[in-house]
């Protein structure tokens, strides 16, 4: 058996040798690591994080408008300030409602022209369509909106760049009322209480067939108002600039550094 000795120099050049050749490895994985983060998903806003017991109510609004005058009633008695999310088809046919929601201090935000699926356009498509919401939003409130929510909550890579290249915030929900789908009221309220925590969106619709909407928003309104806690547009929930999103959709403010003195 052959002994080797090697000398300090010796071994100097071959730990130098090794640093080199992982370092040159790592330049070349370099490429599939941007590749990954590259294709990393990216999310709206599901919820807020935030020491605060706020939560916002939120609406989507293109069907019709038969029990606006009983949720508006229903917020007015909790002191709760909704967004709703409206279709400019919705605008068109119901603009009567959306006027009433918005001379009554509610958000009015964008929920696309006609309710399209997302996925399935092309950047332009959806430019347009957002627009065209857009336009018809200010002819009603003459503000200028920054909130978008997508048609069944549909969103892709190239959504959620397009739309927040236009300047607004992308908005989710992460408690679902399930309002549309014949809950009674008593089940909306369980449903919506146990998931619901501090930054929590809420997601109700306007105009459901079923028509429990109304009954189940004030016993959710009623049972949160009872734990403390206090509704806000998500205009004034969320945070506009030094946040990140994380892998549950979840805005987190970033700590700013402190200027040296």
């Amino acid at each position: 058996m052959k002994i080797f000795v090697f000398s300090r120099n010796n071994l100097i050049f071959y730990a130098v040798l090794v640093v080199v050749l992982a370092g040159l490895i790592g330049l070349r994985g370099s490429g599939d690591l941007a590749a990954v983060n590259t294709n990393a998903r990216l999310l709206p806003i599901y919820s807020v994080e935030t020491p605060e017991k706020y939560v916002a109510i939120t609406f989507d609004s293109a069907w019709e408008d038969a029990d606006t005058a009983d949720i508006l009633a229903v917020l007015e008695k909790y002191n709760a300030k909704a967004t709703f999310f409206v279709t400019g088809d919705y605008l068109d046919r119901c603009g009567a409602s959306a006027k009433a929601f918005f001379d009554a201090g509610h958000e009015i935000a964008n929920h696309s022209d006609q309710h399209p699926h997302p996925n399935q356009m092309t950047r332009q498509e959806l430019e347009a369509d957002t627009k065209a919401c857009e336009e018809k939003i200010f002819a009603l409130t003459g503000r200028t909106n920054t909130l978008y929510r997508a048609p069944y909550g549909e969103y892709n890579n190239q959504t959620v760049e397009t739309i927040n290249g236009m300047g607004y915030s992308f908005i989710q929900w992460d408690v679902d009322s399930l309002d549309y789908k014949g809950l009674s009221a008593q089940e909306i309220e369980k449903r919506v209480c146990d998931k619901v925590k501090n930054g929590s969106i809420i997601l109700f619709h306007t105009g459901t067939k079923t028509g429990t909407t109304a009954a189940g928003l004030e016993a959710v309104l009623s049972n949160l108002s009872a734990q403390g806690y206090q509704f806000k547009p998500v205009s004034e929930l969320i945070y506009t600039e030094n946040y990140t999103i994380d892998n549950s959709g979840r805005q987190i403010k970033q700590a700013q550094p402190t200027p040296v003195q």
